[in-house]
């Protein structure tokens, strides 16, 4: 019975009514400190910066609160200046929230350099194409006086002589020299006795 007159009492209801106040300011103070910390419901664009040099990307990010790191450089792409942006995640227009990392992929300075593949001694038909699959292409084509019609005789690069597994930068043109079927065998000749391919 005296329990419950307390429950009733002036005293429990005073008591009762300061926790509960209490409770709700925790709860508000409690509310205000996460969105202060985790910035609820503002969100950053993320710039596009492709073609972008790391010193303007680190200036533009700095200016809104994102950071970056770069990550494993891609493919080597003509279109954009070396050393510059060319991926990036997350992309361009989406929105993050203050502090985000942004990865960033970077163009190399060049192509990559790969083995010319051995093509001396297979016809000019079978030879061509293994050079295009690789990655180069195929420039001046001259002839030899040669009893093997069509063969691939001699590779050159910028008028050099190339030799089968030598690295070069993808893309690089590479001239062929090969036999017009005439005349007997000849494994060295002067190169002066070259004819280019009239084809």
């Amino acid at each position: 019975m005296n329990f419950f007159k307390f429950l009733f009492s002036k005293t429990f209801v005073k008591q009762l009514l300061f926790a509960i106040v209490t409770l709700v300011i925790l709860v508000f103070l409690l509310m205000l400190w996460l969105k202060s910390t985790t910035n609820h419901g503002e969100t950053i664009e993320v710039p596009n910066l492709a073609k972008m040099e790391l010193d303007k990307v680190e200036s533009t990010l700095d200016d809104i609160d994102l950071r970056y790191e770069v990550m494993d450089s891609a493919n080597y792409n003509p279109d954009y200046p070396s050393y510059s942006v060319i991926e990036q995640v997350p992309k361009a227009g989406k929105f993050v929230k203050e502090n985000r990392k942004i990865y960033l992929a970077l163009n190399p300075s060049g192509y990559a350099k790969i083995p010319v593949p051995n093509v001396v001694g297979i016809t000019k038909r079978q030879g061509e194409p293994t050079l295009l699959a690789t990655g180069f292409k195929i420039g001046k084509i001259s002839t030899r006086k040669n009893i093997a019609e069509d063969q691939i005789l001699e590779l050159r690069y910028k008028g050099k002589v190339l030799k089968p597994g030598t690295k070069l930068s993808k893309t690089s043109v590479i001239d062929l020299v090969i036999g017009d079927g005439s005349g007997s065998y000849r494994p060295e000749s002067n190169t002066t006795e070259d004819k280019e391919d009239e084809q």
